[in-house]
Parts: C-alpha cells; structure tokens; sequence
C-alpha cells in the first residue's frame, strides 16, 4: 500500500465515535446470501477484516458465528468491544497483514467495506491461509450510486467539491444501481479461491443535514481535507438544503457481495 493510501486509512479511527451510528447498516439480505453462500451455520469460526466498531460483526454475531474481528484503529477496537461484549466476538487489535494467527483455522474470512485498503499484493494469500480446506472468502463495498431518478443534490453539489480542489476526475463513472464493478476477475486470478456468488444490493436512506455531515465526517477523503474546506463544504451543504421543505436529502447506495471458495 502506498504511504498516502496507509495515511488515509489511518484516519477512521479519529472518527471512531461517529462510525457505528453515522454508517449505513448493511441490508439484512445480503447477510443472508452470505450464509446461504457459504454454507456457514451458527457456530461455525469466522475471521473479519477491518471490523471497524462492528458495523457487520454485529449481524454476523447474532446469526450465531464465533467471529475474531481484526481492527487496527484502537479506538474502533474499543467501540467494537463494547458494541459486541454479549457475543463470542474476540477483538484484535491488528490488520491483516499483520495478524498472525492460527493457520486454516476458520471457515470464512469476510471483509465488510475493508478490502480495498489491504495490500493487494498478499491479501488473498493471508485469506486463504486462515481458511480450512473448502473455506470461503465474502467481500463487499457499499458505494453511492446513482439511480436516472435521484437526487439531484449531488450533481449540484460538484461545483462546491470543484471549488476547493476535491471534484471527481474527469470521466470518473457515476455506477447506476447494479452497475458497481465486482471482483470476479481478481478473485479468480489469484488462483487461490473459485468465485461461487456475485450478488448487488441497493437500497435508500434520506439524510437531514446533520446526519449527513456526519456521515462525510467518516470518510477518509473528507477527514483528510483542509479544516476550511471542509467546513466551507459542510456550510454549503446546510446553506444548499435549507431552501428544502423537509431539509432533507435522499442517497442512493449500493455493494456487491462477492463470495468465494478456497481451492
């Protein structure tokens, strides 16, 4: 990982007290095509990824699998403590590329919105190596999307990102619902897992302005940001949505589970 890549990643944990509230839960259908996927039953040994303060551990800790959750973010490993301490959740505070545990232990290694900030160049080998014979891997990203029936807030707001410096690259892709890039291609090219589902979800949340900005408050880009711009970008964001009736605004997310078997 490069350093800016590793510095950005760093950031959440500053954000640790937003995170678990200001983050969209994750539908509860794609949690069940995970299990059915992967053929996981309660009990059953799972290692998590970057489980920030347990947004997934959660849903996967009451479907009754024994989860050891890596978090590098101290901060976020305390959140997570507390938000999981009714559940066989062990918290360890590490990334992937450094955990070293026991070897073909578990049966999934899953990764909820983490995956992109592990190394590329061992991440599959460090999954495959926790994975017992047949284990299964279970990635996902939530990203915003784009619906022809959206919200127009968004467009507008581009001019504001424009003006300090954090517009999108030109050409940058607006995905549709269902038109986010899976990782079919780079799961398969590591040789070490066969894909076995690829699945998209979508789904809406309306935002009042406050939670809104608190939800940018957990993104790397925007906590990594000039103090003025960003708060010159959060004060445009109240000024823009205060002409609406209800104040509010509606973003259209989605991810793609991709779900596959250790050879």
């Amino acid at each position: 990982m490069s350093k800016e890549r590793e510095a950005l990643a760093k950031t959440f944990d500053s954000a640790a007290g937003l995170y678990l509230a200001a983050r969209p839960d994750y539908p509860a259908q794609l949690f069940d095509r995970l299990m059915r996927a992967t053929g996981l039953q309660a009990g059953d040994r799972v290692l998590e990824v970057g489980a920030g303060p347990g947004k997934a551990t959660l849903p996967l800790a009451q479907r009754g699998l024994r989860i050891t959750a890596l978090e590098p973010g101290p901060a976020l490993a305390a959140r997570a403590r507390e938000a999981l301490a009714d559940y066989p959740v062990e918290i360890v505070e590490t990334s992937l590329e450094d955990w070293h545990g026991e070897p073909s232990a578990y049966d999934a290694v899953v990764a909820a919105t983490s995956w992109h900030w592990v190394d590329p160049q061992i991440r599959y080998a460090a999954a495959a190596r926790a994975l017992r014979p047949d284990g299964h891997l279970a990635v996902w990203s939530t990203a915003h999307v784009f619906p022809v029936d959206g919200d127009p807030f968004f467009a507008e707001l581009q001019e504001v990102y424009d003006a300090i410096g954090e517009g999108q690259p030109p050409g940058e892709a607006r995905p549709a619902p269902g038109e986010l890039a899976d990782l079919r291609e780079e799961i398969e090219a590591s040789r070490l897992f066969d894909v076995v589902a690829v699945e998209h979800f979508d789904w809406t949340i309306d935002y009042d302005v406050e939670s809104y900005i608190r939800l940018l408050s957990t993104f790397s880009d925007h906590i990594a940001m000039a103090p003025e711009d960003r708060q010159h970008l959060f004060g445009e964001i109240r000024r823009r949505l205060a002409p609406r009736k209800d104040g509010r605004l509606r973003r259209d997310w989605g991810a793609v589970l991709n779900v596959a078997r250790r050879v």
